[in-house]
């Protein structure tokens, strides 16, 4: 009982969802995820549930340090995400979600690259109906360019698995030594799904047009599931140095450029996960335990904060930053959730991304990378702009619009106030985290220098948020992201396509069905007479007819070939003439 996979009890809950109603339903979907973290607790280290198949050993449960990490914060944040929509009723979203999540945490605890594959997708598919289930024209067309781009990340990591599984005969997941074709297409794969540039628009495109509570599930499993999947893998690729570090510059940039206030938190997530995949390029311990530990960390601000946008989006249906403004007056309590989740993501003291940030910040140091480090803080600065100022700024305090929604829903908060809680919590007393890491933690993240560094960074970073507030304010504008290729390239395509390769069949239609074969329906309507004539003239001739009997004859064998039917005697004739044709021909070849 104690090694049972902790992905069975969400995916197997799921199929009993429609069978409750009401509030049981609810009070079902949040015991789930306690029920799988209370079996992650017990979970003995080591791999079972071994399965043969096609010559290849499947582990389904392969448990350490590293994966229980993941399926603690995984669970733990599913509990919230589903105290949170407690009060929703609609079955499909359930669904998706505990497969999504249950997906997730098949994912971090599989033993090889097949396994892990299939969770992988089971991921993908599901993940999209979170989208789709807000029944909007947007997002059913961003819930079609979502499920694509994950096909095209599925098939290259599918590719990569076949081309790894030849070159070595083993399924097993473990750290890549080999930097080859097959390597680089999983590396690849699980890169699309870590959103990084140019492939990361699929994130900033679909995740705000998902539902209320879709946007919260959804903020916290693909994006980081690839980062597991990469200090798995890949920890120690200097590669992922410089993806991740351009991963926290773009992240920025199209943030402050954003109005949306969902579309704010959404590049958001990419400039957080580029610290992660920095610290797994990094490959240190130190770095690697940053990684781990901030997307521990992040997995809850994160949340919170589309938790408190979701809160505002659906009170007053509104999620522009034009179109919002001075609700702290009748939302306060959501106000303050999303406070303390914007202070977290920008690492301030005594919350939790400052003790786990620093992880990797310091991992970089330790390696004197400087331009790294440099990067790295600039980021830190820029994400207090971006999300720690600019997103509860212009959503709560900013000019009044007078919308006076009312404070959401007591389900919605008491999650914000438990998320709220671990930000804190995490951020003053960060030992528990560090105890589950899997490299030792020697590292004391409240020193002088570092707290007091740590304050100017932030505070010189919010005197230039408000000198330049001005240039800061949202306008009606979107920004176009690198979407744009293959929305515009896809109709593109469409219609090269329709014109061409339609237009193709069309001319060949009107070349060969309604041109050649109607001139040979033409030609062989009295092809039977014309054959049996010149054949039979001979014989006519012989028999000594002549002129106007010939013409009679000719007349007469017409006639009798259109009531369809001749003499037996015509087509033995014909029959003859044609085989005797035939031989003498194939004699002559």
């Amino acid at each position: 009982m104690n090694n049972i996979p902790p992905a069975a009890i969400l995916i197997l809950g799921a199929l009993l969802v429609p069978c409750f109603r009401s509030k049981f339903k609810n009070i079902f979907v949040v015991l789930l995820p306690l029920a799988a973290f209370g079996l992650i607790l017990q979970l003995e280290t080591g791999a079972s549930w071994h399965f043969h198949f096609f010559g290849f050993n499947l582990t389904l449960l392969r448990v350490d340090k590293i994966s229980k990490v993941f399926g603690y914060i995984f669970t733990l944040n599913a509990f919230a995400a589903f105290l949170y929509a407690f009060h929703l009723r609609d079955n499909t979203q359930h669904l998706a979600a505990l497969v999504y999540v249950g997906s997730a945490l098949g994912v971090v605890f599989s033993g090889d690259l097949v396994s892990l594959y299939l969770f992988w997708e089971a991921m993908a598919v599901s993940s999209t109906f979170l989208i789709l289930a807000r029944k909007t024209e947007k997002a059913l067309a961003a819930g079609l360019r979502y499920i694509l781009v994950h096909v095209f990340g599925g098939l290259c990591l599918l590719a990569g698995i076949v081309i790894y599984i030849s070159q070595t005969g083993s399924v097993s997941f473990d750290a890549m030594a080999e930097r080859n074709w097959g390597t680089g297409l999983i590396l690849l794969g699980f890169l699309v799904n870590a959103a990084a540039p140019p492939l990361s628009a699929w994130l900033s495109d679909a995740y705000p047009e998902s539902t209320v509570t879709g946007g919260v599930i959804l903020s916290a499993y693909t994006t980081k599931t690839a980062v597991y999947t990469l200090v798995r893998g890949y920890q120690g690729w200097e590669a992922l140095i410089f993806v991740g570090c351009l991963m926290t510059i773009y992240g920025i940039i199209y943030a402050l450029l954003e109005n949306d206030m969902r579309r704010i938190l959404a590049y958001s997530i990419i400039n957080q996960v580029g610290f992660m995949v920095a610290g797994v390029g990094i490959g240190t311990m130190m770095s690697l335990n940053g990684s781990i530990a901030h997307a521990f960390c992040h997995i809850i601000y994160k949340a919170l904060l589309w938790m408190s946008a979701g809160a505002v989006l659906a009170m007053t249906g509104k999620s522009k930053c034009t179109d919002l403004g001075g609700l702290y007056k009748t939302m306060p309590w959501t106000m303050f959730f999303g406070v303390i989740g914007a202070l977290s993501i920008s690492s301030f003291p005594g919350t939790s991304g400052f003790t786990s940030k620093s992880l990797i910040i310091q991992g970089a140091i330790q390696q004197h990378l400087a331009w790294v480090w440099l990067l790295l803080e600039i980021a830190s600065a820029g994400v207090f702009l971006h999300a720690g100022i600019k997103f509860p700024y212009f959503v709560f305090f900013a000019k009044d619009k007078g919308l006076r929604p009312g404070e959401t829903n007591k389900s919605m908060l008491a999650a914000m106030g438990f998320l709220s809680f671990l930000c804190i919590f995490l951020g003053v007393y960060p030992k528990p985290l560090y105890q589950i890491l899997p490299f030792e933690v020697t590292y004391q993240a409240y020193t002088f220098h570092h707290v007091v560094s740590q304050l100017q960074l932030l505070m010189f970073s919010a005197l230039v948020f408000f000198l330049f507030l001005r240039l800061l304010k949202r306008t009606e504008t979107i920004s176009i992201d690198t979407d744009w290729f293959y929305r515009k390239g896809g109709q593109l395509f469409y219609r090269v396509m329709d014109r061409g390769l339609n237009g193709l069949n069309e001319r060949a239609e009107q070349v060969f069905s309604v041109g050649l074969a109607g001139w040979l329906g033409r030609r062989s309507r009295d092809l039977p007479f014309r054959l049996a004539q010149v054949f039979l003239y001979p014989i006519w001739l012989a028999l000594g007819l002549r002129g106007g009997e010939l013409r009679e004859e000719s007349l007469a064998l017409k006639q009798t070939l259109a009531k369809g039917a001749s003499p037996v005697g015509i087509g033995a004739a014909v029959s003859t003439a044609f085989l005797l044709l035939f031989f003498i021909l194939s004699g002559l070849i």
